[in-house]
């Protein structure tokens, strides 16, 4: 299926601003290139409750959670935001964030963990994991006192991180985690994969950028196997207990294999595990709010299923 109209038009309008394919830019260029993208999603919807704590690390550096809050969260939410590991901020994901606390009633907390070059493979997967920890400690008052689930959620190399921080949790036993939701997840660093390679597929996220994000991230080449780089490659999967698992693609996206074939891997491990390949849509349009409809689609979809997991 071909792209929707409204992505088609939002990749005209960019290729009108004479904008840099990512993988030539510097990596503070890039992360304008979120600022950027901000201004068009707009303000999201008031939540009952915010507050913002910063979470000491291991290595005595800090970073900052924010959550958000519904008047009785159903759940407590970890969301973990894409951008190769070079790009995102917390403001550049409030609005989705707020968005899914009113689609899901759920406690959405952002998580602004380190990024590279800067900070360079494993930072972002131990921060992860460091903010998951803090979370699990104050799920009580996240939560407004109620007794809900803990799930872990992201998009992108968001995603990658909370399939990490999901193995971690099965292998140290706990945080118990009632799902697992991956949106166009980094599953592998194999970028020679047929999404990979399509033509099709070269769109505001390309095969150069995810090599470009990948060099950043995981500069040494051998350390892209570990599991807590590419989760596609981890040989434990069915001797974990892993949560039952959301997974969403894009149909043009150099993404898309991976997330499918961690998916089918998830699934014969014993998983439970609900996939959708979202038709005409490209990599990103599910934190495109407000500007692709293909993202209210995607949240509504996302909502719906995990509400019912939950009710499970």
């Amino acid at each position: 299926m071909a792209l929707d109209e409204a992505t088609a038009g939002l990749l005209r309008q960019l290729e009108e601003s004479g904008a840099k394919p990512i993988s030539r830019m510097t990596p503070e260029e890039a992360r304008g290139l979120g600022g950027m993208l901000r201004e068009l999603y707009g303000p999201g919807p008031a939540v009952a409750r915010e507050q913002q704590f910063t979470v000491p690390t291991p290595d005595g550096d800090e970073i900052v959670l924010r959550a958000l809050a519904p008047e009785s969260p159903t759940a407590v939410l970890v969301y973990y935001h894409g951008g190769g590991w070079v790009m995102g901020a917390l403001d550049e994901f409030d609005t989705l964030g707020r968005l899914l606390v009113q689609a899901t009633g759920a406690t959405v907390v952002l998580v602004d963990y380190r990024l590279a070059p800067e900070h360079r493979y494993p930072t972002a997967a131990e921060d992860a994991w460091t903010a998951l920890g803090a979370v699990q400690e104050r799920l009580a008052d996240l939560a407004g006192g109620n007794d809900v689930p803990l799930v872990v959620a992201g998009d992108s190399a968001g995603g990658n991180l909370a399939a990490v921080v999901s193995r971690r949790a099965a292998l140290a036993g706990g945080p118990a985690l009632a799902a697992q939701v991956l949106v166009y997840p980094v599953a592998d660093a194999d970028t020679g994969t047929a999404s990979y390679t399509d033509p099709a597929n070269q769109l505001m996220l390309d095969r150069d950028a995810m090599v470009w994000f990948w060099d950043h991230y995981v500069p040494a080449e051998a350390e892209r196997a570990d599991p807590d780089a590419s989760p596609l490659r981890a040989t434990d999967l069915d001797r974990l207990a892993l949560p039952p698992t959301l997974v969403l693609t894009a149909e043009h996206d150099v993404l898309r294999d991976e997330g499918e074939s961690y998916a089918e891997k998830l699934r014969a491990a014993g998983v439970p595990v609900e996939h959708r390949r979202f038709a005409g849509q490209m990599h990103g349009f599910f934190t495109m709010v407000n500007v692709l409809p293909g993202s209210a689609e995607g949240i509504s979809w996302l909502a719906e299923r995990l509400r019912a997991l939950i009710t499970r």
